[in-house]
């Protein structure tokens, strides 16, 4: 199980503060800590909207982008905090200019982020890298995706799907957790989850249904500025999720077998139970279901599981309320 904890944009542009993200999400155990690498001119124009009217004092989302950049100098003392930090860099390119910078950083692998699925330019930069993709399915149909597996596929380029929503926060009808099986069954690659839902059931329920990677929006406060905070979980939270998905991923590795239940012998004796009589008893008495009880341990007197072979013998001697009833006390 990869568990992908993305910062994305909570950093606000400022170092300090993804370098204090980085630390925090190191210790809750997480895999990897994602970046969005942003190069405004190669990415966007003036024309782009907001898609969500978030911000005040950017008059554009091209300005925004902008204020989000860091210096390819900043960009290299991200990369070695998580590597200090013994977490994986991970980041979503978002132009040709970006992969070359993450080329020069010496990333992994490469996560596709949901918008970028069909940007077959970016695709064919980062398939000349060799690298393994981990593409999130968030805005595409099968017929779409049908289109980006072939063209990697083609190219020989390792890859891994996630279910996504785009949608911030996903409400619980549109979680889509049955694609997860469908994405395996179709492409037969791993298959994960990429949640904005901001609850940490989702991920748990994507871990039993399958998911092999988990990723999810980080953030400090859910009460900070940003367009995704709303939809990201914060560290506690993120704290309690990956110790959860960590025990049923060790779980899922270790099917139980019913058909053998050997270890739980010792157990058996001491919670099952022996039949015993409820009432003091005389000889020659015809046992009625009104006469017994179930009393622990096991093997101390006829299996309380074979009651319905007693009822309607005698028995040949003086029962004591309470005693556990054996086969020489019947005829």
């Amino acid at each position: 199980m990869q568990i992908i904890a993305e910062i994305g944009q909570a950093h606000e542009g400022s170092l300090g503060l993804a370098l204090s993200y980085i630390d925090a999400l190191a210790e809750t155990g997480v895999d990897a800590v994602k970046f969005q690498v942003h190069i405004a001119d190669a990415e966007s124009s003036i024309h782009e909207p907001f898609r969500v009217k978030f911000s005040q004092q950017d008059y554009s989302r091209f300005e925004y982008w902008k204020r989000m950049e860091f210096s390819p100098e900043h960009w290299k003392l991200i990369k070695t905090r998580c590597d200090e930090q013994e977490v994986e860099f991970l980041a979503s390119p978002f132009s040709n200019d970006a992969v070359d910078l993450l080329e020069e950083l010496g990333v992994k692998q490469y996560k596709i982020g949901s918008g970028e699925v069909n940007n077959f330019l970016l695709l064919e930069k980062i398939a000349k890298t060799r690298k393994p993709i981990i593409l999130s399915s968030g805005m595409s149909s099968f017929a779409e995706l049908d289109q980006s597996v072939e063209f990697l596929r083609e190219r020989e380029v390792p890859f891994s799907l996630l279910q996504c929503t785009t949608a911030y926060p996903t409400q619980p009808e549109n979680y889509g957790l049955n694609v997860i099986k469908e994405l395996k069954e179709r492409y037969g690659v791993k298959t994960g989850y990429s949640d904005h839902s901001a609850k940490i059931e989702t991920c748990i329920a994507a871990a039993v249904l399958g998911a092999e990677i988990l990723e999810f929006h980080a953030v400090f406060d859910r009460r900070s500025f940003g367009p995704d905070a709303k939809s990201s979980l914060e560290i506690d939270e993120i704290n309690q999720l990956v110790k959860s998905v960590r025990s049923i991923s060790s779980a899922l590795k270790h099917p139980v077998d019913k058909e053998d239940n050997s270890s739980f012998n010792e157990l058996k004796n001491i919670f099952e139970k022996s039949l015993a009589v409820n009432k003091d008893l005389p000889p020659g008495h015809i046992i009625k279901f009104e006469d017994l009880e179930a009393k622990k341990p096991k093997g101390f007197g006829i299996p309380a599981s074979e009651f319905e072979k007693v009822i309607g013998k005698k028995i040949k001697q003086d029962l004591k309320q309470w005693d556990f009833l054996k086969e020489e006390d019947l005829s």
